[in-house]
């Protein structure tokens, strides 16, 4: 689980020292982004398969977007939104940022979900097209 959690949050702080091109990045584990982070980690499964059958897809604002499904696929894109929110207010919050810095670090997580989607799933580009 520690190895897990571990991964998760390099791959956090990977997206966060791109952002910007200086290193900002997650400075503390507080409960509130470990509990997020774990969250992540408990729904990962789900979200993959739901990516894989094309219900669920990456927007370019850093989140994931039902594109089809019922009540339990919105669900859990709500609760993924939630968390990954969580994450990046705590990176702007512990690197002193300003409060406008929410939407570049959004931005910029958004391009690292792109990246490493897999061959199939549903990306949305800079421009808000669905490939």
């Amino acid at each position: 689980m520690k190895k897990m959690l571990a991964l998760s949050v390099m791959m956090m702080c990977a997206a966060s020292i791109a952002f910007a091109q200086a290193a900002y990045d997650l400075k503390e584990m507080t409960p509130v982004v470990k509990s997020a982070l774990e969250d992540r980690k408990t729904r990962f499964g789900d979200l993959k398969s739901l990516k894989a059958e094309g219900k669920v897809g990456e927007n370019n604002r850093g989140y994931v977007q039902a594109l089809e499904g019922g009540a339990d696929v919105k669900a859990l894109v709500a609760a993924e939104n939630k968390d990954r929110k969580v994450v990046y207010e705590a990176i702007v919050d512990q690197n002193g940022l300003d409060a406008s810095a929410l939407a570049t670090v959004e931005t910029v997580f958004a391009r690292v979900q792109r990246d490493k989607a897999d061959h199939g799933e549903k990306v949305q580009d800079e421009a808000g097209n669905w490939n």
